[in-house]
Formats: C-alpha cells, sequence, structure tokens
C-alpha cells in the first residue's frame, strides 16, 4: 500500500497520458487480463470506456511457438525470444518485455 498512497487518481493520470495513445492498439501479455483491469478502473471511476483494440503477446506466443516452449508465461517467452528479463513483475521491465515479444510475433 506505500508504493500508492500518495498517487494522483486515476482520471488524472488518464487525462494526462491518454493523448499519447489515443487511436492507438494496446499491447499486453494475456491481455483479456489486463483490458479487463482497464475496464474495471474506468467503470469504478464512471468514465467512458475508448474500447481499445487489444494485441496478445501471450496468444501470439501460444499460435506461433507452439510446443517449442514448456509454457507461454511472459518470462518465458521473453527469454526463448532473446529477451533478458531481469525485474519480472516490475510495470516497466514487463511491457518493455512485451513489446520485445511483439515485435517478434505479431
Amino acid at each position: 500500500m506505500e508504493d500508492v498512497e500518495d498517487a494522483r487518481a486515476f482520471p488524472d493520470v488518464w487525462a494526462e497520458i491518454s493523448c499519447y495513445i489515443k487511436g492507438l492498439p494496446l499491447v499486453a501479455h494475456n491481455s483479456p487480463f489486463d483490458e479487463g483491469c482497464l475496464k474495471a478502473v474506468f467503470k469504478e471511476y464512471g468514465m467512458e470506456y475508448p474500447d481499445y483494440e487489444f494485441y496478445c503477446t501471450c496468444r501470439a506466443s501460444r499460435r506461433v511457438l507452439r510446443n517449442k516452449i514448456p509454457n507461454h508465461r511472459l518470462e518465458t517467452v521473453a527469454e526463448y525470444l532473446g529477451y533478458d528479463l531481469e525485474h519480472h513483475h516490475h510495470a516497466l521491465s514487463d511491457a518493455e518485455a512485451c513489446a520485445f515479444i511483439a515485435m517478434k510475433l505479431l
């Protein structure tokens, strides 16, 4: 809880960053989870959801890599494709790994 204790409210942050992604698709590893979270926070704040198009690197890895790897977790796919995910579960590190995977598989 300490990490977000002094954080700004979502609507304030969204107002600042939304112009950078307006009209662009979003990419996530296991996108149904991320899209669900984004929709939930929009609903929580009574905001209209922009209906983003999502691409899923996990689904792409299942389709492209199939049985070449033991599982399709972010760290497994990243390693197989040659990306060193040094700080897994840190937002920026995971986002960079996802972008790397997307460039390779999508």
